[in-house]
């Protein structure tokens, strides 16, 4: 599916024909439809007779495969706990959350190198429908060093008829030589009134949570289907009271929360929080140096409230802290500690204490 807000990206790609590079990154923010757009033209490449607009046809045996998810030439690289179930036809996550396998073990959010080596070894031999292989990356920055080197040799020295198609909303993470036998296609925020005019109708989702993701429709969409709603309400109602509360016994009340029925049934973790938080003194700051709000427009009295109780400096320092307490956020090591000491920073920055 091409959102009208990549019509115009997907044109070009198409006019590309067999100039099309053999590596091609996609890099925005998250939300926009990038892996759906790297899904359609892998589906194109692959497709014995692609149509007229330059969509995979969905009738040839190539299409019929793709679409039952059984296409040997099509080679998605992607976390564990991104990857569908294979009663799900594959459509990207962007960005999706991990969950539990049948043993009980935590599927992991990281691309491993044994992956990277089964696809040196699936490339090694030759396509089974044709000669043209498609390899999808996704997320790209979900790699470490050494996982990410092994990716690297394929990209430097491509197998006959081989294209990769990466997507990434972190590309600072990828390293240079990666970005470098790439492509690029950047993709920015889509204006407002096409935003508006795909979302209208009875499923589009909340104001404040298309506000909250930066104007990304898809994130807002996949936020709304979770019933973040009702979680981002609570959000906002205990981080506005917390300037008179108390951080230690919000940390410990935001422990359970994670743990709650409503929290896991939407995929709610810590990352999210810590992300929620992030955006919220994003605008503090904004504030505090004149501009607007961006995040959370229905709180922006709230927001201006706590702007004149601070400064530059302290409030540039908490958004700081919580930049690096999100690198690692995604496996705390200890949830409540991690709570305390977000939560307590920002209590400093907003109250110019040192509770």
């Amino acid at each position: 599916m091409i959102h009208p807000w990549l019509a115009e990206t997907w044109q070009r790609l198409v006019g590309l024909g067999g100039r099309l590079p053999h590596a091609l990154l996609f890099v925005g923010p998250e939300g926009l439809g990038k892996r759906d757009l790297a899904d359609a033209l892998a589906a194109r490449l692959l497709c014995a007779a692609p149509a007229a607009d330059g969509h995979a046809c969905g009738h040839c045996v190539p299409c019929q495969l793709r679409l039952s998810g059984n296409h040997p030439d099509l080679l998605p690289i992607v976390p564990e706990a991104d990857a569908a179930p294979e009663s799900e036809a594959g459509e990207g996550s962007e960005g999706g959350e991990g969950g539990e396998g049948g043993s009980g073990k935590k599927k992991s959010s990281q691309i491993r190198i044994e992956q990277i080596r089964d696809l040196q070894e699936a490339l090694s031999v030759t396509g089974h429908q044709s000669s043209r292989r498609v390899i999808v990356v996704d997320p790209a920055e979900a790699m470490n060093a050494f996982t990410a080197n092994a990716l690297l040799k394929l990209l430097e020295e491509p197998p006959e008829g081989c294209v990769f198609l990466l997507v990434s909303s972190a590309p600072r993470r990828l390293l240079p030589t990666i970005r470098s036998r790439c492509q690029q296609w950047s993709f920015a925020r889509p204006a407002e009134d096409v935003v508006a005019q795909w979302l209208s109708g009875p499923d589009a989702p909340p104001a404040d949570l298309l506000a909250l993701t930066g104007g990304m429709p898809l994130a807002a969409q996949r936020l709304a289907k979770s019933g973040a709603d009702a979680l981002l309400r609570r959000f906002v109602k205990d981080i506005a009271a917390l300037p008179a509360g108390d951080p230690l016994k919000l940390a410990g009340q935001w422990e359970s929360w994670l743990k709650s029925k409503e929290a896991l049934a939407a995929g709610f973790g810590m990352p999210q929080l810590v992300e929620w938080l992030q955006r919220w003194v994003t605008d503090l700051a904004s504030l505090r140096l004149g501009g607007s709000v961006r995040f959370f427009p229905g709180e922006d009295g709230v927001i201006a409230a706590l702007a004149q109780r601070t400064n530059v400096a302290a409030v540039t320092n908490c958004y700081n802290e919580l930049a690096r307490i999100r690198r690692v956020a995604q496996h705390p090591l200890n949830a409540r500690l991690m709570l305390e000491d977000m939560l307590l920073r920002y209590a400093r920055a907003v109250t110019g204490t040192r509770r």
